[in-house]
């Protein structure tokens, strides 16, 4: 009897705590992210996956599973037998080798640890993923090479009040134009992790980068433009289903440190304006939900909140070490009939809220973001005032079927907005003097980590338009892609709104898109080419009075990703059957 209880309660333990497929595609992962996404925009894999929660797990039909033969049926549907569950795993990872090649400016975003300077910069990552039972490793180092070349930046060529404003921005956040000889070569944790897991809930510590929310090209809040932080985690490992439908869910608690560099190549305005770093290392915590309803199981909603706060103020409890769970409202926070006391504790929130609506019928998806960096005094302003601190992003993917089977023209698009609203005008007395930009803070710097933003790379209180038209079969496109950004828009409109002789900097770009898959090699490529209208919102020497004639200037960069897989399992070419 008491031999029969044991059975029972070690075949419960395994149970619910059988391990899965453990090892992830890193959030932002060239080609097979896409392809992921794609797959389950089809309904050919990653079931219930929101990919609002990133890095996702290598399910059942994925590209590198170790017994994937699937069979694609004339529908364009694909199958795969099941696996037999084993106890150990054991995986060399793909060998990945990004080069960046900028001419005369940086440009470009979305690369984990490796920066955005001009000249070349070089990243590549290799490692193994191991796993017993519940036990997950994954050691994934990230190696960067960078030439950071001198570049025209920031000139200061301006009044005491503009280069004071400038400078006011980057004193409210972390993003040097110029990273440097400190920042040549260098070596990171990269994707590494070490977790438990079990079943589909993760709980462990790593360094990998995470993606909150169901942007593409970018996120709001985390994405893969910064490297890393090291932090805990709890986690869905995949989708759970909770009875009413599926949950993603995570919880982090992390540290980001400041970069320590000067923001302009022009050292006697960084010795007249910048405020520099303590040395503090900031403490970072979020929380992210993702919910997909049972009763309509092609609909998403979710919700991401995060503070940051230098450590030296954080408090030693667990309200101070998880703000992430306070009141919404700022009113409930005051004490005495204000907030003194809070505003004292120096904490940094974001919080956003998104959806996404996908069709393997239509074969298209929408979604969008909306993000808030400031607490509202309560639910009827926030109704009222939505537009204060605000950010957000709405995007779409339609795919349309062509001649031959899982052939594809994938068109889509993305719309990032950062700048601050007119609301400005309204709620601050004094433009320019306590308004700030998305992830950036008065008290805390920048949501970055080591100069780098961790959520939008395409620059402090810029706005994007992207669009991207590509021919897709199966890892294989070839495409061309479009961007409008328009950089710092907050700065400019304090800084020169009533001045007629500036208009805006605004970057136009053209690029072609390249991605094959050679058995186990697969290309990645980008080249883009830039034409900067109104360049740092300098004048041409051939401006005159009352026509002005900004100062224009076309670059180039180039992008190869290349990927090697060590272990063949999970590429195999997979048959037709009609």
């Amino acid at each position: 009897m008491q031999g029969k209880k044991h059975f029972f309660l070690v075949l419960l333990f395994w149970v619910l705590v059988r391990p899965g497929s453990g090892q992830t595609i890193p959030a932002g992962y060239p080609v097979l992210e896409e392809v992921a996404r794609r797959q389950s925009l089809l309904d050919q894999g990653f079931k219930d996956y929101s990919f609002a929660l990133r890095p996702i797990r290598m399910s059942e039909g994925d590209l590198f599973g170790d017994d994937l033969e699937t069979v694609t049926d004339s529908t364009g549907k694909t199958t795969s037998p099941p696996k037999k569950r084993k106890i150990a795993d054991f995986m060399i990872l793909p060998v990945l080798n990004t080069t960046v090649y900028n001419s005369n400016r940086p440009f470009g975003w979305g690369n984990s640890a490796l920066l955005n300077g001009a000249g070349w910069q070089n990243l590549l990552s290799l490692g193994i993923f191991a796993r017993f039972s519940v036990l997950q490793i994954q050691i994934n180092p990230e190696f960067v090479l960078s030439q950071n070349n001198s570049f025209q930046g920031y000139g200061g060529d301006f009044s005491d009040n503009v280069n004071f404003g400038r400078f006011r921005y980057w004193n409210f956040g972390d993003n040097p134009e110029h990273f440097g000889d400190s920042y040549a070569d260098f070596i990171t944790p990269g994707q590494s992790y070490i977790s438990l897991n079990f079943g589909k809930v993760e709980a462990g510590v790593g360094t990998q980068n995470i993606w909150w929310g169901p942007g593409q090209f970018t996120g709001l809040i985390f994405s893969n433009n910064a490297r890393g932080i090291p932090h805990a985690f709890l986690r869905t490992s995949a989708p759970v289903n909770i009875g009413i439908g599926h949950l993603e869910a995570e919880i982090i608690a992390g540290r980001a440190e400041d970069s320590g560099l000067a923001p302009s190549q022009n050292e006697a305005l960084n010795n007249q304006y910048f405020r520099a770093f303590s040395g503090d290392w900031r403490y970072v915590s979020g929380i992210s939900l993702t919910y997909q309803p049972a009763f309509l199981r092609n609909f998403f909603v979710g919700f991401n909140r995060t503070f940051q706060q230098y450590s030296e103020n954080v408090e030693k409890t667990l309200q101070g070490r998880f703000p992430i769970f306070e009141a919404f409202q700022k009113e409930k926070l005051f004490k005495n009939g204000h907030s003194v006391d809070y505003d004292g504790l120096a904490q940094d929130q974001q919080v956003s809220v998104f959806f996404k609506f996908r069709s393997s019928k239509g074969k298209f998806e929408i979604y969008s973001e909306f993000g808030k960096r400031d607490h509202n005094y309560n639910w009827r302003e926030f109704i009222l005032n939505p537009e204060h601190a605000r950010a957000y992003l709405f995007g779409f993917t339609k795919l349309i079927s062509l001649s031959k089977p899982n052939e594809y023209l994938q068109i889509r698009g993305e719309v990032i907005h950062q700048s601050e609203s007119v609301n400005r005008y309204i709620r601050y007395e004094v433009l320019g003097v306590t308004n700030t930009s998305w992830q950036t803070h008065y008290q805390v710097r920048g949501f970055t980590n080591y100069g780098e933003a961790m959520g939008s790379g395409i620059g402090t209180g810029a706005n994007a338009q992207i669009l991207e038209i590509s021919k897709v079969h199966r890892l294989n496109k070839f495409g061309v892609l479009l961007q409008r950004i328009a950089n710092h828009q907050d700065f400019f409109y304090s800084a020169f709104e009533n001045n007629p002789e500036k208009k805006p900097w605004i970057d136009f770009s053209l690029g072609l898109l390249w991605d094959q898959q050679w058995d186990r090699f697969i290309l990645s490529s980008k080249t883009q080419f830039i034409h900067g209208h109104n360049y740092q919102w300098q004048n041409s020497a051939t401006t005159k009075d009352g026509f002005p004639k900004g100062k224009n200037l076309s670059s180039f960069s180039a992008q190869i990703s290349l990927i090697y897989l060590l272990q063949r399992s999970g590429v195999k070419k997979t048959p037709n059957v009609r």
